[in-house]
């Protein structure tokens, strides 16, 4: 499968199946639920959009990677949420509710600060001389297209022919997931020389990763006292990103084009769907999450 070929049509298709998806369950009450709920969305907003790159930073400053992989994994770190922390929240038992308002708030916020964590982190591990960066406005635009004109459609189909936007919901979170997992195998078998090397060198990186970012989610929840389905939604919001978008940034021939950035989210994507439906399992059998 030719890298441009991927980048250019699956890749697109992956993220506007995820975003239409997103917005196919939304509701503008959705957006106003931070007046209802201001301190959980306030709390999970921080925590994904503040300590989450900050965690990230701490990693990868820490693990012995490559250039590009740090760069990566910075990348993927300014990527929250996505559609999948929704399904996971449900399964867990958590609050849905609060886990839809969280990726729909953080997925708007985002067009604006992946800009500039991306450029620090190319500044920060990249070799002074090189000339990669995201340019802030055009990028911005960028973002928004491939993300807010989709949700936006989503929700507009939602508001207009609510049971049609059900019935297609469901077979638009399948098709997103198969064009996923094309991306990915499209991804390693680019890169199939060092795929070895990568999953040895990024691969404990992201279990990391997805590991401290949902203790930390889970602390900030548990000492801001709020109830056990709100702790579980920030914990999952703050764990599981949207590796499609990573993605994107990395590779697509409008953002970086570096395909090898892209790898940390790959596999990042792979543990993603194990350790979370791992602690949607214990979450379920805790007694009180069963209220």
């Amino acid at each position: 499968m030719e890298s441009s070929f991927l980048t250019a049509v699956f890749l697109p298709l992956a993220l506007f199946s995820i975003m239409l998806g997103m917005g196919l369950g939304l509701t503008p009450s959705d957006f106003k639920r931070i007046l209802a709920e201001p301190k959980a969305v306030i709390l999970g907003l921080m925590a994904q959009l503040l300590f989450l790159p900050l965690i990230g930073f701490l990693i990868v400053s820490v693990f012995p990677l490559s250039a590009e992989l740090a760069v990566g994994m910075m990348i993927l770190c300014a990527c929250p949420g996505g559609s999948t922390s929704n399904i996971v929240t449900y399964l867990a038992k958590g609050n849905v509710a609060l886990s839809i308002t969280l990726t729909a708030i953080s997925s708007l916020l985002t067009v604006f600060t992946i800009p500039f964590i991306v450029n620090f982190a190319m500044e920060r591990f990249l070799s002074a001389g090189t000339t990669l960066q995201l340019p802030l406005i055009d990028t911005m635009v960028r973002i928004a297209a491939i993300t807010l004109i989709p949700v936006s459609l989503g929700m507009l189909l939602h508001s207009k022919a609510p049971k049609l936007a059900a019935r297609v919901e469901k077979w638009v979170k399948w098709l997103s997931l198969f064009f996923l997992g094309l991306i990915i195998v499209g991804l390693l078998l680019k890169e199939r020389a060092q795929v070895a090397d990568f999953f040895l060198q990024v691969g404990w990186v992201t279990f990391v990763l997805i590991v401290i970012a949902m203790a930390v989610g889970s602390a900030i929840a548990t000492l801001a006292t709020l109830d056990a389905p709100s702790a579980t939604a920030i914990t999952i919001e703050v764990g599981i990103q949207n590796g499609t978008l990573a993605i994107a940034i990395a590779s697509a021939p409008t953002f970086l084009n570096t395909p090898s950035m892209a790898i940390p989210a790959a596999i990042y994507s792979l543990l993603m769907f194990i350790i979370g439906g791992l602690f949607a399992w214990w979450s379920q059998r805790q007694p009180q999450l069963q209220a």
